[in-house]
């Protein structure tokens, strides 16, 4: 998965109908598992573009989009956060909430 600064996301999020934007923070574990499980998912729907960012560097982001805690992935449908998710229970799970 693609690193993606916060200019990249907005200009993909509003130039497609859906994206995905996982962030995390590298000393988390949590963090970690749900990595993995993005990647899973990333080879599954390639269709989708999909970024990564280190919240520690997105602070405005954080703020802006009021994110809880990390992991999360925000979804976004026709340039509009559809759904937060910070409970990264399985890959199915994951692909269930991205349809």
């Amino acid at each position: 998965m693609e690193n993606w600064t916060r200019k990249q996301w907005e200009m993909i999020k509003s130039n497609t109908t859906q994206s995905l934007f996982y962030l995390y923070t590298p000393m988390c574990g949590t963090c970690a598992v749900a990595s993995k499980m993005m990647q899973v998912v990333e080879a599954m729907r390639q269709e989708i573009p999909m970024g990564k960012a280190d919240l520690n560097y997105m602070e405005d982001i954080a703020v802006d989009y009021e994110i809880e805690s990390v992991p999360c992935l925000l979804i976004t449908e026709d340039g509009k956060v559809r759904e937060k998710i910070y409970a990264f229970r399985s890959v199915p799970d994951l692909l269930m909430k991205i349809d």
